[in-house]
């Protein structure tokens, strides 16, 4: 996923994609620029949105104009590949996360317990200096996104941390538990994803 230095018109500064793209923007765009799209060369701060079924992500983050030194040396812009641009290009400091809901082979957690999921925060692997995640807040729903409570987290290695959510009675969230992630970065970035079922209780 890349921003390239536009030649003409410039877009808004709210993006949005929808599902088919909102894939590979969850997935890093690893292995090529799979997303590519033109900002405008002033420095500010841009949202980009993303839905993938039900989940739903959105990054604030702020971007420059891009010069060659930012353009990744061993993956070519897809502008180059593709129409022979070789305007300079590159990738955005989006803010990524992967889960490990530690759940069983029916992808159920314990009701009535604590109930522990690692997160990990990263970037796209060809940005040349990642910034480093600073914080990151959950919020867990058991009645389907109407409500929302904190659920406690720990910081453990590098941008990974330990989420504890207090499972209720299994009654008390028949569709399952939904998170809500929140993390930012030293640069001011920020990612928020919500999950509405995240997993469901036994």
């Amino acid at each position: 996923m890349n921003t390239r230095v536009p030649k003409e018109r410039h877009r808004g500064r709210v993006l949005t994609v929808l599902a088919a793209t909102a894939m590979l923007a969850l997935t890093g765009c690893k292995g090529g620029d799979l997303v590519s799209y033109d900002l405008p060369s002033k420095s500010a701060k841009y949202t980009f949105e993303t839905r993938t079924d039900d989940v739903k992500t959105v990054w604030e983050y702020t971007s420059a104009k891009a010069t060659k030194n930012d353009a990744p040396r061993q993956s070519p812009c897809v502008g180059e590949l593709v129409n022979g641009d070789t305007s300079a290009c590159r990738p955005e400091p989006l803010i990524f996360l992967r889960y490990d809901f530690g759940l069983d082979l029916a992808n159920t957690a314990a009701s009535g317990r604590k109930h522990e999921i690692t997160v990990v925060a990263y970037y796209q692997e060809r940005l040349t200096t990642p910034p480093k995640v600073t914080s990151l807040k959950a919020e867990a729903t058991f009645d389907g996104g109407r409500t929302w409570r904190p659920a406690a987290t720990k910081a453990g290695g590098t941008n990974t941390y330990t989420v504890t959510v207090e499972n209720p009675r299994r009654e008390q969230a028949a569709n399952g538990v939904g998170l809500r992630i929140s993390a930012a970065d030293s640069q001011g970035d920020t990612v928020r994803q919500t999950i509405p079922t995240a997993y469901a209780l036994r």
